[in-house]
C-alpha cells in the first residue's frame, strides 16, 4: 500500500504580540551577545539551548561564514544561567529562525564597529572596508590588517576613531513579527503479511521546504531522526497493560521503540524557498519527520 501525508505549520515560536495575545506572560523574543576576543577568536553567547539539534556547529558556521574565519575559532555558550541572563529556550522550531537572527544582528553591529576601526586604521572610508578570509580589507586594493589585528586594536585601545569605545562586544534582541511556515509531503510504501499481520516499510520519501539551510547534514539527520520517531509511534509504541492492569510496558526492555532494523532506507529532499520573516530566511525542521 501507498499513504502519504502533506503538512503546513507554524513554526519559530516567538512573535511578542501574537503570545500576548493568547494571554502569555511573556514575550518569546531570542537574545545574542557576540563577543571578539582581543586574539580573534569569538564567543556566542545565545538563550537557545541544544539538546541534540546540533547548535553548536550551525551557530558557529553562521559567524564563521561572517567573518570568513575556522569554525573552531567560535565558542558557543548556552544553557548556563550565570552566563547567558536573557533567552526564552528551544521549542517550536525557533532556535534557527529566532535564536540565529539575534546573533545575526549581533554579528550586524559588530561588523560595523569592526570596519570602522579598520577604516581609520587603513586611513580609508568604512564604505571601502570589506572582511573576508580572515581578513579587513580596503577594496581594489592590497592594503588590509587580519582579523585578529582589527580585534587587537579595538582592545588596545591606542588608535580608536574619535568618541569610540574600546572593546568588540555587542548583544541584540530579535522579536520576528510573524511566525515561520515550513511545509513538506510525505510518501510511504509498504507490504503487509496477510497471515502474520507484519508491516514492511519497502519505501520512504520526505519532501520538505525548511527555508534556508544552513548545514545540510544536521537537517538531514533531524529529519531522520523525527522519522523515526513518527514510525514509532505508527508501529511499535504503546502503553499496554494485562488483565489484571498491571503495566506490561514500563521498562525499554518492554516499551517497543524503533530500532534500526526497523526503518527503511529514508530518501531525504529539500527545497530551499528563503522565508521573509526573518533575516536569514531560516523557516526551522524541528518538527520535520515525525
Amino acid at each position: 500500500g501507498l499513504g502519504y501525508s502533506c503538512y503546513i505549520e507554524a513554526c519559530g515560536i516567538a512573535p511578542s504580540k501574537a503570545v500576548g495575545s493568547l494571554g502569555a506572560g511573556v514575550g518569546l523574543w531570542e537574545s545574542a551577545e557576540v563577543r571578539v576576543n582581543p586574539v580573534g577568536t569569538i564567543e556566542i553567547l545565545t538563550g537557545s539551548h541544544s539538546h541534540g539539534q546540533g547548535h553548536e556547529t550551525t551557530f558557529a558556521q553562521l559567524v564563521a561564514e561572517r567573518f570568513g574565519l575556522p569554525v573552531d575559532n567560535v565558542q558557543v555558550i548556552h544553557g548556563d544561567t550565570d552566563k547567558v541572563q536573557f533567552g526564552m529556550g528551544t521549542y517550536g522550531s525557533r532556535s534557527g529562525a529566532v535564536g540565529m537572527s539575534a546573533i545575526a544582528k549581533a554579528l550586524d553591529k559588530v561588523e560595523v564597529k569592526a570596519k570602522r576601526i579598520a577604516a581609520h586604521l587603513l586611513e580609508a572610508s568604512d564604505d571601502d572596508i570589506v572582511i573576508e578570509n580572515g581578513e579587513v580589507k580596503v577594496a581594489g586594493t592590497d592594503r588590509k590588517l587580519a582579523w585578529h589585528e582589527v580585534a587587537l586594536g579595538a582592545y588596545t585601545g591606542h588608535n580608536l576613531p574619535d568618541g569610540m569605545e574600546p572593546g568588540l562586544k555587542e548583544g541584540a534582541f530579535y522579536d520576528p513579527q510573524n511566525f515561520t511556515f515550513p511545509a513538506g509531503c510525505y510518501i510511504c510504501e509498504v507490504e503487509v503479511d496477510a497471515e502474520t499481520g507484519k508491516v514492511e516499510i519497502v519505501q520512504f520519501v520526505a519532501a520538505d521546504d525548511f527555508g534556508r539551510i544552513v548545514n545540510p547534514m544536521i537537517v538531514e539527520g533531524q529529519v531522520h531522526g523525527g522519522l523515526a520517531q513518527g514510525i514509532g509511534q505508527a508501529l511499535l509504541e504503546g502503553v499496554h497493560y494485562d488483565e489484571s492492569g498491571q503495566l506490561v510496558t514500563a521498562s525499554y526492555n518492554d516499551y517497543a521503540m524503533p530500532r534500526a532494523w526497523d526503518l527503511p532506507m529514508f530518501e531525504v529532499l529539500t527545497n530551499e524557498t528563503p522565508c521573509t520573516t526573518n533575516p536569514l530566511g531560516i523557516k526551522g525542521c524541528g518538527e520535520a519527520g515525525a
